[in-house]
Formats: structure tokens, sequence, C-alpha cells
């Protein structure tokens, strides 16, 4: 078993715990309060910017083979998940230029900065985030919800497409030379980070 899929067999049970959680049945179900998504939505928006800044951080210590992925990563990151944001703010009123971070995002953020100062421990923190919401959309397309402004949010993370990006993020890790308890620890804690930024700040 390569190592990335070892991290995704540790992972599996905080995904249920994800799938289990108030706001992700909430958008399950197009039933979530839009109090709490919009302030989901801002939350998201200040962690996708720093997510990019990880990105960029690994991409100056990548190998050759590696350099164009992770500039490809940084660039879908920061126009395609945050275009969603934007078009989605206006639906929820959310105010993403006026938004600050909350303990939860604060505290992600810092850890996946921390963690990108070494090219392989980077690569394992990030992993759940890229692999946990390409599972948690497979996951909720098999039922999607009816509000239109969900659908779409589910719609994103089920895409093939960023499926395809997170199979080159574990190839990336799994060609890294990582030490595997270093990145069992990592990727466990950024999985634990998931499941706390669902406490979104207000809900």
């Amino acid at each position: 078993m390569s190592l990335a899929a070892h991290l995704e067999e540790l992972g599996r049970p905080l995904v249920d715990e994800q799938l289990k959680h108030p706001t992700v049945e909430g958008i399950a179900q197009g039933t979530l309060d839009e109090a709490i998504f919009r302030s989901w939505l801002e939350q998201d928006y200040l962690f996708l910017h720093d997510y990019v800044r990880v990105f960029s951080r690994l991409a100056w210590q990548a190998p050759a083979a590696h350099l164009g992925d992770l500039v490809d990563l940084a660039y879908a990151t920061f126009h395609d998940e945050l275009d969603l944001h934007r078009s989605l703010s206006a639906s929820f009123d959310a105010d993403l230029d006026g938004a600050q971070k909350g303990p939860a995002c604060a505290a992600y953020t810092s850890f996946l900065l921390d963690s990108a100062a070494t090219y392989a421990d980077g690569l394992a923190a990030l992993y759940p985030c890229m692999w946990g919401y390409s599972t948690l959309g497979r996951r909720l397309a098999e039922n999607p919800p009816s509000d239109p402004r969900y659908r779409r949010w589910v719609d994103t993370y089920a895409d093939p497409a960023f499926a395809a990006l997170t199979a080159r993020i574990a190839q990336m890790i799994n060609e890294s030379g990582a030490d595997p308890q270093t990145a069992e620890r990592l990727f466990l804690e950024g999985m634990h980070h998931e499941l706390a930024f669902w406490d979104v700040p207000g809900s």
C-alpha cells in the first residue's frame, strides 16, 4: 500500500465524522441556516488565500517533476475555488473582504504554513483538505441537495477534475520520501483541523 493510500485509510473515519457534523448535514440536505453557511464561506475564503501560499511555498522547494503540479494547484485554488466563493457570496450576503479569521481558521492556516517549511511535511499536512473535500463531494453527490446554491458547492468538489488534482498530490506524497510516522501525525492533525473548521463562528 502506498503512503497516500495508507493516509486515506486512516482518514476515512474522520470523513465519516464530518458527514455527521450539523453543518455538513445541513449542506447535504439543503437546509443549512444561511447565516451559518455565510460564516463558513467567509472563513473558507480567508483559508484558501493561505492555502495558495502553502502551495507556493512548496513549489519553491519542489523537485522539477512536480513544480508544474504545484503551480497548477495554486492556480486552480486561487481562480476556481475562490471564484466559487465570490459567486456564492452574493447569494448569502457574505462580506468576504471584511471577514476576519476565527480561531479554527487561524489555527489551521498556521499549522499548514508552518508545516510547509519542509516539503514532505507540507504535502502530508495539506492532503486532508484536498482528499477530504474530494471525498465529501463524491459522497454528498450521491444524494445531492435540492437547493441549487448548495448543489453547486457539492458539484465543485465532486468534479472529477478536482479528484484528479487530489491524485496529483497523492503522487507527490508517494514520491516525496516522507517519513511515514511524521506523515501520519501531520495528516491526522490536518484531519482534525478539517473537522474543527465546520464549527464556524456564530453557529
